[in-house]
């Protein structure tokens, strides 16, 4: 059997390496457009910034170390120009002699990855114009910063790679400006929870410009990026990242059945429409594993699945790939923040009605040393409690969390099944009831009608009139240090005294500092008879949310001088 496979990095090199352990007899060829076959993608920000001090750290595997281990014939810097699917043939030309030639197989993948959105933007050929994709555009980078010396770069994008090159960047010395069109950074994450990496962002010096399109770039002797609003943001380089588009041009070319975004259409066994090819990675459409449509998924976990997935099928088994649900997680500098499932805005966008709990919890027990607040957020559907997704941000133990959570999804649980799961525990590492458990015991409470919720949406349209009865159950101390208007202040342990002061046929809107509190006062009252309402996240996240909305208002104000 002579298979062929088009691009390396994850999916391809899975593939090559899986076919290779399932079947020693195959013949196994991969082309490569690059002069690297498997690198590690989600490295390369890390070596613009130094944290990766090796280059040589970036190649998982060269040609000659795939070739002495599994006996593949790896050609970096062949780019396949041509399928011929009815002679079952590609065409390849070798970059570097120019000579073109064809090449037959039995099976053909195709793993062309995904390529930064480049729009025709005036100036965008600017040699000072940077886009990320592989490692030749990473040392294009890492060169032009360490013989520059650049003091102010220009960061396009605010999803992961333009988050993470910001971070690198800012931690050289180097000034940042982080220009993202939508109203906040990191897509996976509901406008509530990036509060909390706009404010990370803006405390170590990132100045972020939310909601402002690029127009182009003036690339005289003096370099800026010009925005749609007329204004232009001085710099001395710049870096696209405002998204990536399937690299389908081949495929298209084939005759394939195209998809989202020009993206190559599989099946579960990761099969195209033409017989005998297969493909996997970015450049592929997948089903959403939670709302059960047809999706991109740009993450290196997915295309190592996918590329095994493959190469089973071709050798005679039977696998099949369920769809992906985007778990993710990365550094911000100081913090961690990770998404598994889908957020609540895309589940309003797919009709999906959700519920939700927010807490604030520890990453381990309060009483061990060097215990840090994590907040998470999880999604659920509203009338079955079927678990939709689930967003952490903080510092230890997020990882950790995120992966419970993905897991949980993937298993079809119920959010009130968190409740019962049985997880590791010892003060240094967790609680004996953990985040995730305490997310579970939450939403055991809304179903069993002992909680009702209110949110930060729901603030601006609280009357003030004396109609509703609004209170604070933080201490005096907290409530001195910010405090919603027009919150009364009783701290929950003087509630049961003064409950007289509070007028029992208004309904009660409670808050305090993480929720926790505010929930026993809750239940004090709602034992006493009164129509009570728990706000969902506490003040410390409140505030978070509120700060942010302020500091988007104006965002150059609010750059790197901010707390």
């Amino acid at each position: 059997m002579k298979v062929v496979i088009v691009g390396g990095v994850a999916g391809g090199a899975t593939a090559a390496a899986r076919i290779r352990r399932l079947d020693e007899s195959a013949e196994i060829t991969v082309f490569e457009k690059s002069g690297y076959i498997s690198y590690a993608n989600c490295g390369l920000p890390y070596y613009i910034g130094g944290e990766i001090s090796d280059k040589e750290q970036l190649t998982l595997q060269t040609p000659e170390s795939f070739y002495a281990r599994f006996r593949i014939d790896v050609r970096v810097r062949h780019e396949v120009i041509e399928v011929n699917t009815s002679q079952k043939s590609v065409k390849v030309k070798d970059l570097t002699s120019g000579r073109v030639f064809d090449e037959k197989y039995d099976k053909l993948v195709l793993s062309p990855g995904a390529k930064p959105v480049r729009p025709p933007f005036e100036g965008v050929d600017d040699a000072r114009v940077f886009t990320l994709r592989n490692v030749e555009d990473t040392f294009r980078i890492k060169d032009f910063v360490t013989g520059r010396n650049p003091e102010h770069v220009v960061v396009i994008g605010g999803g992961f790679i333009g988050v993470e090159m910001a971070e690198n960047l800012r931690g050289l010395g180097i000034e940042v400006t982080l220009i993202e069109a939508a109203p906040q950074l990191m897509a996976p994450f509901d406008a509530d929870m990036a509060a909390f990496i706009h404010a990370e962002m803006r405390a170590m010096g990132v100045n972020l410009v939310l909601g402002a399109m690029v127009d182009g770039f003036e690339t005289g002797d003096s370099f800026g990026v010009r925005l749609r609003n007329g204004e232009v943001v001085r710099a001395d380089m710049a870096v696209m990242a405002i998204g990536v588009t399937p690299d389908t041009a081949l495929a298209k070319q084939a005759g394939l059945v195209l998809g989202l975004k020009g993206s190559i259409v599989v099946n579960d066994r990761m099969e195209t429409s033409v017989p005998d090819v297969y493909a996997v990675g970015d450049a592929v459409q997948i089903t959403n594993f939670v709302t059960g449509k047809p999706a991109l998924i740009s993450l290196a976990g997915p295309a190592n699945k996918q590329g095994r997935v493959a190469a089973d099928n071709i050798c005679g088994l039977s696998s099949r790939y369920g769809g992906g649900q985007g778990s993710s997680v990365i550094k911000i500098f100081r913090l961690t923040a990770a998404s598994t499932g889908i957020n609540e805005r895309v589940a309003a966008s797919e009709g999906i009605v959700c519920d939700k709990v927010i807490l604030s919890s520890m990453s381990h027990a309060g009483y061990y040393p060097g215990g840090k607040i994590m907040t998470m957020k999880v999604v659920f559907e509203n009338s079955s409690y079927r678990l939709l997704g689930a967003q952490i941000i903080g510092y230890d133990g997020v990882d950790k969390r995120i992966d419970v959570l993905a897991t949980a999804i993937r298993a079809g649980m119920k959010v009130y099944d968190l409740a019962e799961l049985d997880l590791a525990y010892a003060p240094p590492y967790s609680s004996a009831k953990d985040p995730v458990n305490m997310a579970g015991f939450m939403a055991e409470n809304i179903m069993n009608g002992l909680v009702k919720q209110w949110y930060t949406e729901d603030e601006p349209l609280l009357p003030r009139d004396g109609s509703v009865i609004l209170l604070d159950v933080r201490t005096r101390e907290e409530c001195r240090s910010g405090a919603l208007n027009g919150f009364v202040n009783i701290p929950v342990d003087e509630l049961r005294e003064r409950i007289g002061e509070i007028e029992k046929d208004k309904p009660v809107y409670i808050i305090c500092q993480s929720g926790l509190r505010s929930y026993i006062a809750a239940r004090i009252l709602a034992g006493k008879g009164f129509d009570v309402y728990n706000f969902a996240g506490g003040y410390r996240y409140y505030a978070a949310v509120k700060n942010d909305k302020l500091c988007s208002v104006a965002s150059t104000a609010c750059g790197k001088d901010a707390d």
